[in-house]
């Protein structure tokens, strides 16, 4: 272990380093109703399905972020200038950047190769769908880590959601060789295409499969269960407190 000083957390918004002002309104993430957060309808017995709660993306962190956050960030606009895409946020210990799609790629060979940064691997690849994040609905988010300095960072990448509902993004296989089969489980699960991936198909549902399970816009139910020949309805159709 480094025994590195774990670096502070901020959510002023700042300009330097070439970083880019976050817009003044957040955008919304979700409007959850009820207490559990869904449309539970007359399942839901706890006596709050009334409530409303507005979830809005959180604020770019202040400078300094503390620790060795800033050198990173420093030395990733230095050999990458323009890579934000205009949020950079420090929580719990941890800090994510925001990348532009089209500076992906450049700024996670940099981020393996060079000397101060060295992230030598790419421990995993997901995604996170927000139908209510309009223009921004899914998010690609790459967690690397370093051996050579025992630090972690996060990349996060928001897409807009297409009418095909399958956004591009470049593959980072070329440079994170493992990072084969989290592209293509990012696909299977929520429909991005990694334009330039060897080979991009599903890796957890049948090749013919219709549609992408892990989107939040997937149906919950009513899949037919072929060996036994009925329909699973959706969650809130399986039982009524009403009758």
């Amino acid at each position: 272990m480094s025994g590195e000083q774990t670096p502070a957390t901020g959510n002023e918004p700042t300009d330097r380093t070439g970083i880019e002002q976050v817009p003044a309104a957040n955008p919304v993430m979700e409007v959850r109703t009820g207490m559990w957060g869904g449309a539970s309808g007359t399942s839901d017995t706890s006596g709050y399905n009334g409530l409303t709660r507005v979830v809005e993306f959180p604020g770019d962190s202040s400078r300094p972020y503390g620790g060795w956050f800033d050198a990173v960030a420093d030395r990733m606009a230095q050999l990458v200038p323009g890579f934000s895409a205009g949020l950079t946020l420090v929580y719990r210990g941890e800090i994510t950047f925001f990348v532009r799609p089209e500076k992906l790629v450049e700024l996670v060979q940099a981020l393996r190769d060079d000397a101060q940064l060295r992230f030598e691997s790419c421990a995993s690849l997901t995604c996170v769908h927000y139908p209510q994040m309009s223009g921004q609905e899914m998010h690609v988010v790459y967690n690397l880590l370093s051996y050579t300095h025992n630090r972690r960072i996060r990349l996060e990448v928001a897409l807009a959601d297409p009418a095909d509902h399958h956004p591009h993004l470049p593959s980072v296989v070329r440079i994170y060789p493992h990072a084969d089969y989290q592209e293509r489980e990012a696909w299977d699960m929520f429909g991005v295409i990694f334009d330039g991936h060897p080979a991009l198909t599903r890796i957890l549902m049948p090749d013919d499969w219709v549609g992408h399970p892990q989107r939040k816009d997937y149906p919950l139910g009513g899949i037919p269960v072929e060996y036994k020949g009925h329909v699973t309805p959706p969650p809130d159709e399986r039982r009524s407190y009403n009758s």
